[in-house]
């Protein structure tokens, strides 16, 4: 299958808002989550010329929709990417929020589909569902979802949802709603993306295995007449030489212990998350075998879960790497660097001008 390589590409930047710090796996350097704090970097982010930020989601994250509410009217251009939880949330409930949003930030709402892969976390969240039976829940949800924001009135009963006169009275500005994105591995994730998502998101795995996700989610959207598109979430280290990269990585994780990498490996096994599992097999819960592609660095993941690569080098090696993933077909990017105000900055104006952008960077 041939590959729609974009010309232009969006980047976005990361909201901490589980914290942030100097380093990993440590309370040394560490930086409370507080709305100032956040505001910094959302401005950074906005005054340097992204296009939008993430905001996390889940029990060590501050909720993401009040945060977007507060930091929304404190930016100008910024979109924000929230997360909607199917399962934890009514769809119509969903879709007034997503509306609500998108209105008062002035259509600047990105949604990010979040099905949840953490067992232990979701039971505490009243989830007692199995992973095939959460991507059942996600699929009726977006065809709930979606219809009651495209403006339909719905009258829904299936094995998870029973909906009557599900309505909109006030619109989302974007139409017929903000763009979707979403992330998985597994077999019923590819087939919720290539059914219903705008955009899907792989974590930054070496690019042949990137590609080959990617093309797998490229036929299935093909056989279903539709047309996906693709963005990566990866961490960056960039310094004015690859030698100052190379050592601000090992820097991040100077505070790590091996005791301290086995606690956190033993957390990740117990998800039932394909690309979870992916991204721990990148390193095995090894320090010693951590490029795991050019300039691919997995330190993050020995004790993050969810993306846990980074790209490190010099601003004109990481600008190459990019464009390896662009030319898979990649047009959106997600990075975040620790502490993520400085690496704003130093990717911001580094390396965001040598892009080729679809978005204006500010003069």
């Amino acid at each position: 299958m041939s590959v729609n390589v974009p010309e232009r590409i969006k980047v976005l930047w990361f909201i901490p808002t589980h914290g942030d710090s100097r380093y990993l796996g440590t309370s040394v350097g560490g930086r409370a989550v507080d709305l100032p704090y956040l505001t910094q970097i959302a401005q950074a982010a906005d005054s340097l010329g992204f296009y939008g930020a993430l905001l996390p989601t889940g029990r060590s994250c501050e909720d993401s929709w009040v945060i977007a509410s507060a930091l929304a009217p404190l930016t100008r251009r910024l979109r924000f990417l929230v997360a909607v939880r199917p399962g934890l949330q009514s769809p119509t409930l969903a879709a007034r929020m997503t509306a609500t949003l998108d209105r008062i930030s002035g259509g600047r709402l990105l949604i990010n589909v979040v099905t949840g892969g953490d067992p232990q976390e979701n039971k505490g969240d009243g989830i007692f569902l199995s992973h095939a039976e959460r991507y059942a829940v996600t699929r009726e949800f977006l065809d709930i979802y979606k219809a009651v924001l495209s403006g339909e009135t719905v009258a829904h009963e299936g094995p998870h949802f029973r909906i009557e006169d599900g309505r909109l009275l006030f619109p989302p500005v974007q139409a017929p709603y903000p763009p979707l994105y979403f992330g998985g591995s597994s077999a019923e994730a590819n087939d919720v993306a290539a059914e219903q998502i705008d955009k899907y998101l792989t974590w930054g795995e070496p690019p042949a295995q990137v590609a080959e996700k990617l093309d797998t989610v490229r036929r299935l959207a093909d056989a279903k007449g539709r047309d996906v598109s693709f963005g990566i979430p990866l961490h960056v280290i960039v310094r004015e030489t690859s030698e100052k990269a190379w050592a601000a990585a090992e820097e991040l994780i100077r505070y790590l212990d091996d005791d301290t990498i086995a606690a956190a490996q033993k957390v990740f096994a117990r998800m039932d998350s394909e690309g979870q599992a992916r991204m721990s097999r990148l390193h095995g819960g090894r320090r010693d075998k951590l490029e795991v592609s050019p300039n691919l660095w997995a330190g993050v993941g020995l004790v993050r879960g969810g993306a846990g690569t980074a790209l490190v080098g010099d601003p004109d090696t990481v600008a190459e790497r990019i464009d390896e993933y662009r030319r898979l077909g990649i047009d959106t990017f997600i990075f975040s660097g620790y502490p993520h105000l400085e690496e704003a900055y130093r990717f911001g104006e580094l390396v965001l001008p040598n892009l080729p952008l679809d978005h204006p960077i500010p003069s």
